[in-house]
């Protein structure tokens, strides 16, 4: 059994809508950071750093936003999310989710400059073509989540990433996209501008 803490509209975002791809069944625990649920013993007993997401595998954690969509795609490999039998492909995604956790991440705390130098680099990267590998995969999600929040946030003219806003527009037509941005919207986003 799955068990999924998240917060709504945080990085968490990306291993909802990756359960939602894979299609299995899960229970979800939101958790609101307004209201500490995330510093409260309980939570604190399944992940002592008091981050989302967490997910629990028959009772194990398992933590970190990266290894949590490797994990399912691996698991699940019918939903088709990761390069299974292409070593390049596989390097590809994984310098992706690393540059994606490691740079684009936490840009915006270094600033509205850094964060513009470092989305420029990742609209150049992903240039025209539809997805970040030759096929939909997990890095995509991943990509999707923080060009939303960043996009969503800061709003930036359509002109300065053509490609990142090409990809989130193919990101918001799946339905796992959608049926996650739907439950989270109605549990509400507690998330700063």
């Amino acid at each position: 059994m799955l068990t999924f803490y998240f917060a709504p509209g945080s990085s968490s975002m990306a291993v909802h809508i990756a359960l939602h791809e894979i299609g299995v069944p899960f229970e979800a625990r939101p958790l609101s950071f307004a209201k500490g649920e995330t510093r409260e013993p309980a939570f604190l007993a399944i992940n002592p750093l008091g981050k989302v997401p967490t997910l629990l595998i028959d009772d194990r954690p398992l933590t970190e936003t990266a290894a949590i969509l490797y994990y399912l795609a691996r698991r699940h490999p019918q939903a088709g999310l990761w390069p299974e039998d292409d070593i390049e492909a596989q390097a590809r995604a994984i310098s992706w989710m690393s540059y994606l956790a490691s740079t684009l991440h936490p840009a915006r705390r270094l600033g509205l400059a850094r964060a513009l130098e470092v989305y420029a680099v990742a609209d150049q990267r992903l240039g025209d073509q539809p997805w970040v590998l030759e096929r939909y995969s997990i890095a995509d999600i991943h990509l999707f989540r923080l060009f939303w929040r960043f996009s969503g946030s800061l709003h930036p003219p359509r002109e300065s990433f053509p490609n990142l806003y090409a990809h989130l527009d193919r990101m918001l037509a799946r339905p796992a996209v959608q049926k996650t941005l739907q439950a989270e919207a109605a549990i509400g986003y507690e998330l700063p501008a």
